[in-house]
């Protein structure tokens, strides 16, 4: 059963994107994962198909997907620019995105392309209340 939002880990250091990700800023690099909400509603997460370094996505360009028991997801890039790490602990155990979505559990780490579509992602309160509206 799906957490409350009360439950749900929202944190002031990252950004979100409408698609469930979020991001972390650093330097001209930011790492990527989904958010405890997203994991939250797909369910225990069996596997995470990521990408390979050096692909280079757009904003909103899927980079991935999740499977879980209940369904398969995409995965969405919250800004455009080049894999230059991904996570290859979740290739394997992919359990560390149901259980620290924001520490082990990230998937990508992208060297951005352009600073301006930052400015487009979300806030910690505005992610919250896109969930709120979302589950109304």
């Amino acid at each position: 059963m799906a957490k409350a939002i009360t439950e749900l880990i929202f944190r002031d250091d990252l950004f979100y994107s409408g698609k469930h990700t979020w991001a972390k800023i650093e330097g001209k690099f930011v790492k990527i994962g989904i958010t405890d909400f997203a994991q939250d509603q797909l369910g225990e997460i069996l596997f995470v198909e990521l990408p390979a370094v050096g692909d280079t996505y757009k904003k909103n360009d899927t980079f991935g997907q999740a499977e879980s028991a209940k369904s398969v997801s995409q995965l969405y890039m919250p800004l455009s620019g080049s894999i230059v790490e991904i996570n290859n602990l979740i290739e394997d155990s992919a359990e560390y995105v149901n259980e620290e979505p924001y520490d082990q559990g990230w998937m990508i780490v992208v060297e951005y392309s352009d600073s301006d579509e930052i400015e487009g992602l979300l806030s910690k309160l505005e992610y919250r209340q896109q969930i709120i509206a979302m589950s109304a």
